[in-house]
């Protein structure tokens, strides 16, 4: 699934490929803002992103298209 982080003052947000649930990178989210501490999440490739809580603006929880190339109808 693709979860997209937008985080204050930057640019551009993170876009990371987990294999997490929406509820989980929900629940996730919660703690970490709640708690003031870090959200973190683990991409598909074992990559952990790493980003405090009180720093998030949004986050995007989204479906991944799998094996798109090319056109679709």
């Amino acid at each position: 699934m693709e979860v997209k982080i937008g985080i204050q003052y930057a640019p551009r947000e993170l876009v990371v490929e987990t294999d997490e649930s929406a509820e989980t990178v929900e629940k996730l989210l919660a703690d970490a803002v709640g708690s003031d501490g870090v959200l973190a999440l683990t991409d598909t490739k074992g990559r952990r992103v790493i980003v405090p809580g009180s720093k998030v603006a949004y986050l995007e929880i989204g479906s991944s298209t799998l094996g798109a190339v090319g056109f679709r109808s």
